[in-house]
C-alpha cells in the first residue's frame, strides 16, 4: 500500500483510533499486571502492536497488542526462567518462530474453523465483555482489565464478581458509568443521524472527557463523591524523555541457547499464532466490506511485532478481538486506525500520562459494554437458530463454553461439536438408493449409488444398508460417481461379494475398484 493510501479514510479512522486508544490503554496495563510483568511492558506491546504490526499486517481492521490468553503463560514463564530479561529473549524467539510459520504458509489453519464457531466466538466474547465490565462500572476493580477467564486471579469467577460488586458498589463510579451509557445510547440512536459533526466526534471520546471531568470534580470536592486510585487508569509516569527511555528493558541474549527459553518460545508462538488466526477470521466476519486477510502475511507481521516487542521490553503480541471489534464498531475503514492508536499510546506515555490517569475505569467499562452488546445482539441468536441444528448447536455451545472457561478452551469445545456434526453429516450422506424395482423373474433389485468421496467414517452406514438387504435379492453397487474411496470401505465391498451369497444375494458392481494388497 502506498503511503498516501493510508489517509484515504482518515475522517473515519482518526475518531475510531482515538476510541481504540482509550480502550487499549487499561487493557495493556491490566494484562501486564496479570502477567506479573512491569506495567509499562503492556504499553510497549500496545505500541508495537499498533505501529509495527499495523504497518506490516494484511488486516485492514484488526488491532494487535498484549493478549489476556497469554497472561498465565507469561507469569509462569517469568517464574520458570527467573528473570524478565530471559523471558524477553523467549518473546524474541517466539517472533522468529512465527516468521518461520508465516513463510512456511501455516496460516491456512485459520480456514478450517467453521463459521458457526467464529460467530459463537464473537458472541461469546461480546457477552463476556459485558459480564466482565459490570463490576468495573460499579467501581469494583480487583479483577484486572481484559480478563477473559471464568475463574479469576482474585479468587472469584465472572458471576460471583458481579454479586460482590453489587454488594460494595461505589456511587461515584455508578454515576459515571450510568452517565456514560446514556451518552453512548443517545449518540448511537439519535445524534449520529442528526449531523455529520456527531459522526466525526465519536460518543466514546465524549464519554472519556466527561469521565475526566467527573474525576476532577470528585478530587476537588466539588461533588461529594470520590474514586479510589485503583478505580482510575494507572499509566506509569515518566519524568521527561530520559525517564521514558528508562522504562524500557532489554533481553538477555546469553539465554538464547537455554532449552527452557526455547520451550517457552515455542509454546508462546503456537498459542499467539492460534489466537491471531482466530481473531483474523472473526475480524473478517465483522468487516462491513468482507475483506479477506492473508493469514500467512499476518503471521509474519505478528512475528516481526514480537521480535520488536521482546527487544525493547514488551509483552508478546497477538491480534486481539476486543480491540478489533471496538475498532470496527466505531467506524474504522482501514489499517490507519490501528497504526494511529499505537502512535497515540506512544505519545501519551511520553507526554500526558498524568492526565490519562484521571480517566475512570467506569467510563471505559461503559464503552466496552456497548461494544459487547454490538457483538452479541439478540437478533444474531434468532438468525443462527433459523439456520438449523448443524449451525445453531456449535454456535450456542461455543458461546456458553467461552463464558464458563476462556477464549481458546471455548473455541476448542465449539470446534469439537462442529466436527461431530461434520462427521455426522458425512456419515448420513455416503450413499443413496437410486431405485428399488422387481425384475421379470420376481427378484427385488436394489441400486445403491456411492457418493463422490467415501471415507472410513462412511463405513458403518454402508455396512448397515448392505447388511439389511433382504435374502434372495439383487444388489447393484454403483461407484460411477465416486472419485475417492477409502481402503477400509473398498475392502468391505470386496468381502460383501463373498458373504452375500450365503443369503442368496446377487451382487453386481459398476466401476468399483477392488483393493490391492
Amino acid at each position: 500500500m502506498i503511503l498516501k493510501d493510508y489517509f484515504n479514510e482518515i475522517k473515519n479512522d482518526l475518531p475510531a483510533s482515538i476510541v481504540v486508544f482509550f480502550v487499549a490503554l487499561p487493557l495493556c496495563l491490566g494484562i501486564a499486571l496479570a502477567s506479573g510483568a512491569p506495567l509499562f511492558s503492556g504499553v510497549i506491546a500496545g505500541i508495537v502492536g499498533g505501529i509495527v504490526v499495523g504497518i506490516f499486517s494484511g488486516s485492514q481492521l484488526g488491532v494487535s497488542g498484549p493478549a489476556a490468553g497469554l497472561a498465565v503463560i507469561v507469569m509462569s514463564a517469568i517464574a520458570t526462567l527467573g528473570s524478565y530479561q530471559a523471558f524477553l529473549m523467549a518473546v524474541v524467539l517466539a517472533g522468529v518462530i512465527q516468521l518461520i510459520l508465516g513463510y512456511a504458509k501455516a496460516g491456512f489453519i485459520a480456514y478450517f474453523v467453521p463459521s458457526s464457531v467464529i460467530k459463537g466466538m464473537l458472541t461469546g466474547i461480546g457477552l463476556l465483555i459485558v459480564l466482565k465490565q459490570i463490576p468495573h462500572a460499579f467501581g469494583y476493580d480487583p479483577d484486572y482489565e481484559g480478563d477473559e477467564s471464568f475463574w479469576q486471579q482474585d479468587g472469584e469467577n465472572t458471576f460471583t464478581s458481579i454479586m460482590s460488586a453489587w454488594e460494595s458498589l461505589t456511587p461515584g463510579a455508578v454515576v459515571i458509568a450510568a452517565t456514560s451509557l446514556v451518552i453512548l445510547i443517545l449518540w448511537e440512536v439519535y445524534l449520529l443521524k442528526k449531523h455529520r459533526f456527531f459522526q466525526v466526534l465519536q460518543g466514546p471520546i465524549v464519554v472519556v472527557l466527561v469521565g475526566i471531568l467527573f474525576s476532577y470534580l470528585y478530587n476537588n470536592d466539588v461533588i461529594n463523591l470520590s474514586l479510589q486510585h485503583d478505580q482510575l487508569v494507572n499509566l506509569p509516569i515518566a519524568e521527561g524523555f530520559k525517564g521514558f527511555l528508562d522504562l524500557f528493558t532489554y533481553p538477555d541474549f546469553k539465554q538464547i541457547a537455554n532449552i527452557e527459553v526455547l520451550k517457552i518460545a515455542l509454546v508462546m508462538a503456537i498459542i499467539a499464532s492460534l489466537e491471531t488466526l482466530l481473531c483474523v477470521e472473526a475480524t473478517d466476519k465483522l468487516d462491513p466490506l468482507k475483506r479477506v486477510t492473508p493469514t500467512n502475511k499476518e503471521l509474519r507481521a505478528q512475528g516481526l511485532g514480537n521480535i520488536c516487542s521482546g527487544l525493547i521490553g514488551g509483552l508478546p503480541v497477538t491480534q486481539v478481538i476486543v480491540r478489533s471489534s471496538a475498532n470496527i464498531a466505531f467506524g474504522a475503514k482501514s489499517k490507519l486506525s490501528a497504526i494511529l492508536h499505537g502512535i497515540f499510546l506512544l505519545i501519551s506515555a511520553v507526554t500526558i500520562a498524568k492526565y490519562l490517569n484521571m480517566i475512570p475505569l467506569a467510563s471505559l467499562a461503559a464503552i466496552l459494554i456497548m461494544v459487547g452488546y454490538k457483538l452479541a445482539k439478540p437478533s444474531l441468536f434468532k438468525q443462527m437458530y433459523s439456520l438449523g441444528w448443524e449451525q445453531s448447536v456449535p454456535f450456542l455451545i461455543t458461546v456458553v463454553a467461552i463464558i464458563f472457561t476462556d477464549l481458546l478452551t471455548g473455541i476448542a469445545i465449539g470446534m469439537g461439536i462442529a466436527i461431530f456434526f461434520t462427521l455426522r453429516h458425512s456419515y448420513l450422506n455416503s450413499h443413496y438408493i437410486k431405485d428399488i424395482s422387481t425384475t421379470e423373474d420376481g427378484v427385488t433389485l436394489h441400486h445403491l449409488v456411492l457418493a463422490e468421496e467415501v471415507t472410513f467414517i462412511n463405513k458403518p452406514s454402508i455396512i448397515q444398508v448392505l447388511e439389511s438387504m433382504p435374502a434372495n435379492s439383487k444388489v447393484i453397487i454403483d461407484c460411477s460417481q465416486n472419485k475417492a474411496i477409502d481402503y477400509d470401505v473398498s475392502e468391505y465391498l470386496r468381502d460383501y461379494h463373498l458373504h452375500a451369497k450365503l443369503k442368496g444375494i446377487t451382487v453386481e458392481t459398476i466401476e468399483c475398484t477392488s483393493p490391492k494388497y
